[in-house]
């Protein structure tokens, strides 16, 4: 039950994406629904509502926002995060993406191999940092937080 089984990208206001973000959007998407780990602590003496959760993310007044939901549709937590510790992260992040992109096309399976560790490691990062800016708000796994700062990248990438 400690999980999300529903994601709604709110993108309402973003530019259409480029063919490969929308790949992005859609295997984080499909990966976190497949399997995840997403609990809510209780708060001020209340039990946290019971999961599995709906999640809305957004890009609202420049800020990652998490809308979460109960199964039923019922409000749990909206989490409002600051952009600046993901900043410089999710430009490194998108850089190394191109970079990749292009290599794809056109290099060798050693140099993809080689920019595919960096950008695993730039993602491995941007994940720990979502991790610590949740701590306290919402228990997730490493594989969780990945693929949340992929959705959170792809949504800045349009904001």
């Amino acid at each position: 039950m400690c999980r999300i089984c529903e994601i709604d990208l709110d993108d309402a206001n973003l530019p259409p994406p480029t063919p490969e973000i929308e790949q992005e959007r859609k295997v984080a998407m499909f990966d976190l629904i497949e399997e995840n780990s997403f609990a809510l602590p209780g708060r001020n003496g209340h039990p946290a509502p019971d999961g599995p959760y709906r999640l809305s993310p957004a890009i609202r007044e420049k800020r990652p926002v998490f809308d979460i939901r109960t199964e039923t549709g019922e409000p749990a937590a909206e989490f409002h995060l600051s952009l600046s510790p993901f900043r410089q992260v999710v430009k490194d992040y998108w850089a190394i993406c191109e970079s990749y992109f292009d290599a794809v096309k056109n290099l060798p399976p050693g140099q993809i191999e080689t920019i595919d560790m960096a950008r695993r490691g730039i993602h491995n990062e941007g994940a720990r940092v979502l991790e610590e800016r949740l701590a306290g708000k919402a228990e997730i796994d490493g594989d969780t937080a990945r693929r949340l700062f992929t959705l959170i990248c792809v949504l800045h990438f349009g904001g």
